[in-house]
């Protein structure tokens, strides 16, 4: 009997999107502070586009979910993607997804509570972004199959960089401030 790949291409074709996805959404949030790209793009914009990343790379880790559990290959059950380490398949990294996708959500569930939970620990909430992205590289690196195509390892590096770039230009890019004159009395 002949297995069909169908699912197994969907699930390998949709983590890769959603790791795309996930890294762009990333660095449209350093965008949004840091501006590398002056008043070129407006905040406005470089905000909703953050948003709409994130939303679609989580939407392509629901498909990427769902694809694991229909197919035959890697024999994933619906509770091995919400517990982290209950698969029997390549315990550790799926683990590393499991735990990455959890994170990935609760950002995207925060964005409209931000006012609700406060812009302080909303931004403290943000920094698990940078959790997600690490460990979301950790899970394709060791839990995907095409991880030692030349193509994939291009893309995993290629997106460290780019994200380690950003973060560094928005630690070092700190806004100039115009000294406030001070009272005399």
């Amino acid at each position: 009997m002949k297995v069909d790949p169908t699912f197994w291409l969907v699930a390998r074709s949709t983590g890769i999107t959603a790791y795309v996805l996930v890294t762009a959404s990333v660095l449209a949030g350093l965008v949004v502070k840091s501006r590398p790209f002056g008043s070129a793009v407006k905040t406005a914009d470089a905000v909703d586009l953050h948003r709409a990343l994130a939303f679609l790379g989580l939407g392509m880790l629901a498909l990427h979910g769902v694809a694991l559990t229909l197919d035959r290959t890697v024999h994933l059950s619906p509770v091995a993607l919400v517990v982290p380490g209950v698969s029997s398949y390549r315990p550790l990294p799926v683990a590393l997804g499991v735990v990455a996708c959890e994170l990935a959500a609760l950002l995207v569930v925060s964005f409209p509570l931000r006012r609700r939970i406060g812009i302080r620990a909303w931004r403290r909430l943000h920094w698990a972004s940078y959790l997600v992205f690490l460990t979301a590289t950790v899970h394709g690196l060791t839990a995907g199959t095409d991880s030692a195509r030349p193509w994939a390892s291009g893309l995993y590096l290629g997106a460290v960089g780019a994200v380690a770039f950003a973060t560094a230009w928005r630690a070092l890019d700190r806004p100039t401030r115009i000294p406030v004159p001070e009272r005399r009395s």
